[in-house]
């Protein structure tokens, strides 16, 4: 974890999970995706080291919901298909 991170601690997970907070955290999985940096691992939108708060959160936002981790590549599958 950055310094950031350390100070500010892990976002918050939901109450209960809907199927609104799915979509927010499949979103924050897709946009705080992992990119490869010279010095190692990276946030692609923020370029904190990866897996940055807003991945960690959404990964536990599914986590809590139950989801597998096919499930999820299925979820981030869906959101990054082109729209018809």
């Amino acid at each position: 974890m950055d310094s950031l991170d350390e100070i500010l601690g892990e976002l918050p997970l939901p109450p209960y999970v809907t199927a609104e907070g799915i979509g927010f955290a499949v979103n924050s999985l897709t946009v705080h995706a992992a990119e490869q940096w010279p010095d190692g691992t990276r946030c692609r939108n923020d370029r904190a080291r990866h897996p940055c708060r807003l991945h960690r959160w959404g990964r536990r936002v599914l986590d809590r919901r139950g989801l597998t981790d096919r499930q999820f590549r299925g979820l981030i599958a869906e959101q990054e298909a082109p729209q018809r």
